[in-house]
């Protein structure tokens, strides 16, 4: 590939396990719609850095990549922002990309700021929304703020490269299709694995139901669940669809519920097939991290909740009293009713 063309870069995230994170994929293609944006001669790379990658290297170049840099290294088993920073220095520096994206996620929102600076750039966060301007070539990078109130568009005409974070599930993840591409595993100075941290131990996170951000099936709690014991019986509704459990933001700082599972601005962003909201009102901040979920239906006793207006499914009511009903009705038409969500 063309290291002097506009490129665009994506820093794809491995998780522990060697596994690509599902976000990788999703900005690929993205990436390939700006490349083609760009320019006819545009690429687009993605670069791994890992202990040891298990899935098939060349598995983002059927979702729209040239080329794959995979960094494999002991010091890269476990998420080191130091590490990283200082590879990705040196491969922005060589390679000169047009725009670098990174996945919104917590390793993401740690190698961003730090390899920002370093490149002397500016850097948008936990976009919802990319593109290029038509005349300038400019990367115009949609966000929210003010808590969500605004949407802001931004540009970088000075600095290279553009960058941003995405939040994961913004874009959908393309069909994959066959394409040629190449590996390169760059020769990187031994000091680029240096670092002044050292991982001691690692506990992944223990949950029968598959974290909250991969669900297919959201249902989440807010304060109107009244005690932490509310959310019993939403695990128990998630179970019986196979979902998982989310939260809003004071009952994560209630300490009803781990932080593993707060949906929201602060929290994971979400896009189910079905999300259900359990006794939320539907503050800004929470319908900015699950607005985007195919159906949703609300569950609250007030029938002037914010919630209600954006709900394809509303339901006024006391949640212990729907719900109940809800998990008896699944129960009783499990295996004779086949419903399609």
């Amino acid at each position: 590939m063309n290291v002097q063309s506009k490129n665009v870069m994506i820093f794809g995230e491995v998780r522990t396990n060697g596994r690509l994170h599902p976000a990788t994929l999703e900005l690929t293609g993205k990436g390939r719609e700006l490349a083609d944006a760009l320019s006819d001669s545009a690429g687009v790379s993605v670069v791994l850095c890992c202990g040891k990658l298990e899935d098939d290297v060349l598995l983002p170049v059927h979702y729209g990549a040239d080329e794959v840099i995979l960094v494999e290294h002991p010091s890269l088993s476990f998420p080191n922002p130091e590490v990283a920073v200082k590879i990705l220095v040196t491969l922005v520096k060589e390679r000169q990309p047009e725009i670098l994206l990174a996945p919104a996620t917590p390793q993401g929102r740690c190698v961003f700021p730090a390899l920002a600076a370093k490149c002397r750039t500016g850097l948008t966060a936990d976009c919802t929304g990319l593109e290029i301007e038509r005349g300038t070539g400019l990367l115009l990078q949609t966000r929210p703020a003010i808590g969500g109130n605004v949407i802001a568009t931004i540009k970088t005409p000075n600095h290279r490269p553009q960058m941003a974070t995405v939040r994961p599930k913004t874009f959908a993840v393309p069909e994959p299709r066959p394409r040629k591409g190449e590996v390169v595993r760059p020769s990187l100075p031994q000091e680029s694995f240096q670092s002044l941290t050292e991982n001691l131990d690692f506990t992944p996170f223990q949950d029968k139901q598959a974290p909250v951000r991969d669900a297919e099936v959201v249902i989440s709690g807010g304060k109107g669940l009244r005690r932490a014991e509310g959310f019993g019986l939403l695990r128990e509704l998630a179970d019986l669809l196979g979902g998982s459990v989310g939260a809003t933001r004071p009952t994560v700082e209630a300490k009803w519920i781990p932080y593993a599972h707060q949906v929201g601005l602060s929290g994971q962003v979400v896009s189910p097939k079905v999300y259900l909201a359990a006794g939320i009102s539907g503050a800004v901040q929470h319908l900015a991290g699950m607005q985007t979920s195919r159906k949703i239906v609300s569950v609250n006793k007030d029938p002037e909740a914010p919630i209600h207006k954006i709900a394809d499914i509303a339901l006024c009511g006391d949640l212990y009293e729907i719900l109940p009903q809800l998990i008896q009705r699944i129960r009783e038409e499990r295996g004779t009713l086949d419903v399609e969500i």
